[in-house]
């Protein structure tokens, strides 16, 4: 596994940068930027698609950024809270990164979310989706360029039940708060706009057989909502099929369900799911094209939302740099700007980071199709602008609980 020193060493002599002590940046001294992401665990394919984009965007740029060229540093957390914790002190205090971003696993963004406010030190949240990190344990340092995980479920649930027509819906999904906070969304909106969520089953990560959990489903309902993300999403979404459910009743979800970081090794079994999320790779702005064309030309494989996330923050990065003339040194000056950052022609669409340091922002409702002979989120409905609070008045959100297991209630599940 390569050290941040050897990582730093390779940038160094491919691209002729180095490691300036605090006190000498200059204006044409490097930018130190810090990546923790998981190179190993069961998150690390993950993890690569996230430094693919960095490093595509740092190529695209050559190599600069304000001005001044630009030396990575990544450090693997692992998906592991104490292990980023300690990579996130050693890549601010050993190494003196300028800019921190990631990481992906929403406990490891928990994790360092108190170090880096202490530090005041400008942290870009790419993929950790956690409700209360841009909520009600929000940190002025921390601005997210990614999402939270019930913003776009929001209007799904809406759209689920004035458009799909569904009226009663099964859920099953992750037993952790990632999971939760994607189906409570959903269900508040969907319970909102008159439907009922009359079940939920929660299995944990890495299961490998849904038989029992598929055989608890109930049958009168109109669809079933999953929750899922990588080999557990390509497992429920194969075995819900050879179960023969596909056909009888329809399968909706949260948008990792089927998430190109998925798609890619999915086979039939997915044609036909309706998902929502912020991003889809056929996305059709002229941002998204030349994104996801430069992506699959370097990379062989079309981008997820793990890869635009990572873009984007490197592009809210590069305006903020702009703004300040490349002053890393003045950290508050950074951060207003980064929370300033408007992205009119983002590839997922325009971008704006609300008062509360999470970004407002397009989310689309997706349907998998196969287009000439390729599998796809072909989007089928926008929703413009949503915010993490969709349209609620954010001082009354935020006097409920966080979304959990048992927020918001299910009155309509039968004990």
């Amino acid at each position: 596994m390569r050290s941040a020193c050897a990582v730093a060493v390779l940038f160094a002599s491919i691209l002729g940068t180095g490691f300036a002590a605090r006190g000498e940046a200059s204006a044409k001294g490097p930018i130190n930027v810090g990546l923790l992401v998981p190179e190993t665990g069961p998150l690390a394919a993950n993890g690569k698609d996230m430094i693919n984009a960095m490093k595509l965007f740092l190529e695209q740029r050559q190599n600069k950024l304000g001005g001044r060229p630009v030396t990575l540093v990544i450090e693997d957390d692992a998906g592991v809270p104490a292990t980023g914790l300690t990579k996130a002190r050693s890549l601010i205090d050993g190494n003196r990164i300028h800019v921190l971003v990631g990481p992906l696993s929403a406990a490891v963004g928990y994790a360092i979310a108190p170090y880096v406010t202490e530090k005041k030190f400008p942290t870009l949240f790419p993929i950790v989706s956690s409700e209360d990190l841009t909520q009600r344990k929000r940190s002025e340092y921390i601005i997210r360029t990614g999402w939270t995980s019930a913003q776009p479920s929001h209007p799904f649930g809406k759209y689920a039940y004035d458009t799909l027509h569904y009226k009663k819906i099964a859920m099953i999904g992750y037993d952790f708060s990632f999971g939760w906070e994607v189906a409570a969304g959903f269900q508040r909106t969907f319970e909102d706009a008159g439907g009922q969520i009359v079940q939920k089953l929660w299995s944990p990560l890495g299961t490998a057989d849904y038989g029992p959990y598929l055989a608890q489903l109930k049958r009168d309902v109109d669809a079933v909502y999953a929750i899922f993300s990588g080999a557990d999403a390509l497992r429920f979404a194969k075995q819900y099929a050879d179960a023969g459910l596909k056909g009888k009743l329809p399968l909706i979800g949260g948008g990792t369900f089927t998430d190109e970081h998925v798609l890619r090794t999915m086979g039939d079994e997915s044609v036909g799911i309706v998902t929502a999320l912020h991003y889809s790779a056929v996305v059709d702005t002229p941002a998204n094209k030349k994104f996801a064309e430069a992506y699959q030309a370097k990379y062989s494989q079309v981008p997820s939302y793990y890869s635009e996330g990572t873009y984007v923050s490197c592009l809210a990065l590069e305006k903020a740099l702009e703004s300040v003339g490349g002053d890393v040194d003045d950290r508050e000056k950074l951060v207003a700007a980064l929370r300033k950052v408007d992205l009119g022609s983002a590839p997922r669409g325009p971008i704006k980071i609300d008062s509360y340091g999470n970004p407002v922002e397009n989310v689309y409702v997706r349907k998998v199709e196969k287009v000439n002979g390729k599998l796809q989120n072909t989007v089928v409905h926008t929703f413009p602008s949503v915010s993490q609070f969709w349209t609620y008045k954010p001082e009354e959100f935020l006097k409920n609980p966080v979304y959990s297991r048992d927020f918001p209630p299910c009155t309509h599940c039968q004990k």
